[in-house]
């Protein structure tokens, strides 16, 4: 089974005032997500300045393109994608 994991990181020296409705804007989309059925997993990162999400069923560049629909990718720092091929 095939997955991409993108990991999000925000500049979160930079953040707007309108953050806090900014995430729920974020959080409704990654519920939608999830709901639909191809994001797999969603991680919080610890450091609280980013997320990772792993998607299945999608190739590379649908995973880039539904990035951009993130409320957050207007923040991003940086975005990394990896092709992973799930074993177990």
């Amino acid at each position: 089974m095939n997955r991409v994991q993108a990991i999000l990181t925000i500049d979160t020296d930079n953040l707007p005032d309108n953050f806090p409705e900014i995430l729920k804007e974020e959080q409704a989309v990654v519920a939608l997500w999830k709901e639909q059925g191809f994001l797999d997993h969603f991680f919080l990162r610890q450091t609280k300045n980013g997320a990772v999400l792993i998607f299945k069923d999608l190739d590379e560049e649908k995973v880039k393109e539904l990035m951009q629909q993130l409320p957050f990718y207007k923040l991003k720092k940086s975005i990394e994608y990896f092709s992973l091929i799930k074993q177990y």
